[in-house]
């Protein structure tokens, strides 16, 4: 038996290929949209894709499996559990070769096969594969269990409802992953488990950074697993759920008919330093995202772009800010262009047309000038705000602002800044979030709309350790 796993740290995404090398056969479970890889080790190991295996509808980056499927010509494997459901129903485009399955199906290869076990609650389709290698022992070595099962957590319910609106979904998805849970507390511990993402991902509240566990630890330490009723355990997992990525909408309904294929997306270009172009961009209906880091964005930026630095958190963000209807253009270091373009295949955002080189910001300067904003400490802020020279906006999640915030704070989530700005006061604004990463990104949202705005450095954590005035 052959296995491996690969990992896509723009979404903290698992997928992994098993296959018989009696047979020369291969699976790809849960592949991402830019397949080359799958493709590269299969040649490696003298394996041909025969099968692309799919556990559940995606909700946080596009399906490779319509791509897969279409270059290799294999046959796309998908749950059937959802059927009459419109929010866990694939609809498969008639030219795919593709085969449904349901509880207790066996997927063979050589001596290598996957028995399907239903496993809703983080949507009503969800399956899982029980990997048996038949050629060392006729017991299940492990399991991959997409986002029923991670390690540290579970997948979490309430995606249909917050993201696609299938009203009072969340706690029926609850309800239905405690009874998949218990499914599988009575099977062997030693099971390994190979979840569908890691820490980091949208799709869970608490992932672990560990990439794979077995059964039996998850059974003793997760502490989605620790709860003997029901009830205890759905108060638990609909608790502080953060607010799902605006582009999760999108990837429901992609992903239930496979994206376009790579091929049929737009070029992205090349325009280095061109200041005359970004000039024209900036007059039309288009979105540059600056791509460089926080602390240069706020010492010097163009006007009317927005601050979303590339690093882990990235491809989250672009999904959640960026409108999926006009053209993307970035700025970033040439070296990041081939992965920033590979993140936004892999979220659907097939709108990126270019990039331009940070040198931009120093020939645009001399042409035109550019624009900051001022970062303030907590004590600087928090004197503006007693003599009224400023307001303070927290851009964190509900629950935590409910938990604990800054006295007299705004509260307005990231996500809602691009259509409830207006809500916001007038005049000055300091924004803060945990940190000082989100809140600057909403500084440079902000900006874009006009406001006066300036972050607050180092967050919440901050304030709090300078023992400034919180309220609950």
């Amino acid at each position: 038996m052959f296995l491996k796993t690969f990992f896509d740290h723009a979404l903290a995404q698992h997928s992994y290929m098993v296959g018989c090398q009696q047979t020369g056969e291969a699976a790809v479970i849960d592949p991402s949209r830019n397949v080359d890889e799958y493709f590269d080790v299969a040649e490696e190991e003298e394996l041909t894709i025969t099968r692309v295996l799919e556990t559940h509808i995606h909700a946080d980056y596009v399906s490779g499996s319509r791509e897969m499927a279409e270059r290799a010509s294999a046959t796309i494997y998908y749950s059937r559990e959802g059927e009459g459901d419109p929010s866990g129903e694939y609809n498969w485009d008639n030219s795919l070769s593709t085969h449904g399955l349901r509880d207790g199906d066996k997927i063979q290869m050589g001596k290598v096969s996957l028995d399907v076990l239903h496993t809703p609650g983080h949507t009503p389709e969800h399956i899982s594969f029980i990997l048996t290698d038949g050629a060392a022992s006729d017991k299940p070595i492990g399991m991959f269990t997409g986002d029923f099962l991670f390690v540290g957590d579970v997948g979490r319910p309430d995606l249909l409802e917050k993201a696609v609106g299938v009203q009072d979904s969340a706690k029926k998805g609850a309800k239905q992953m405690f009874a998949s849970l218990k499914k599988i507390a009575d099977m062997d511990p030693s099971l390994q488990i190979w979840p569908g993402h890691g820490a980091g991902s949208a799709c869970g509240k608490s992932l672990g950074a560990v990439p794979t566990s077995s059964l039996g630890y998850e059974l003793k330490t997760n502490p989605a697993l620790q709860h003997e009723t029901e009830e205890s355990f759905v108060d638990f997992l609909l608790a502080e759920q953060p607010t799902p990525p605006a582009y999760f909408a999108v990837m429901k309904r992609i992903n239930k008919t496979g994206p376009q294929l790579l091929r049929d997306a737009k070029s992205a270009y090349r325009y280095g330093a061109n200041v005359k172009k970004i000039d024209e961009l900036l007059q039309r209906d288009v979105t540059v995202i600056d791509a460089r880091s926080r602390e240069s964005y706020a010492q010097s930026h163009i006007p009317g772009t927005i601050n979303i630095p590339f690093d882990s958190t990235f491809a989250n963000w672009m999904g959640s800010l960026v409108s999926y209807e006009k053209p993307v253009f970035f700025i970033a270091e040439p070296h990041t262009f081939d992965e920033i373009k590979h993140a936004m295949n892999a979220i659907g955002l097939d709108q990126t047309e270019g990039f331009f080189s940070p040198m931009i910001l120093d020939q645009y300067e001399a042409a035109y000038g550019t624009s900051d904003y001022p970062v303030h400490t907590p004590k600087t802020a928090y004197e503006k705000q007693r003599s009224n020279e400023l307001n303070i906006v927290d851009v964190r999640e509900e629950y935590e602002y409910e938990k604990l915030h800054v006295d007299g704070a705004y509260n307005m989530v990231m996500n809602d800044i691009s259509e409830r700005h207006t809500e916001l006061p007038s005049g000055p604004i300091a924004v803060y979030c945990g940190s000082g990463a989100r809140s600057a990104i909403a500084a440079s949202l902000l900006k874009e709309k006009g406001f006066d705005v300036r972050n607050i450095k180092g967050g919440f954590m901050r304030w709090r350790n300078e023992e400034l005035p919180t309220s609950s």
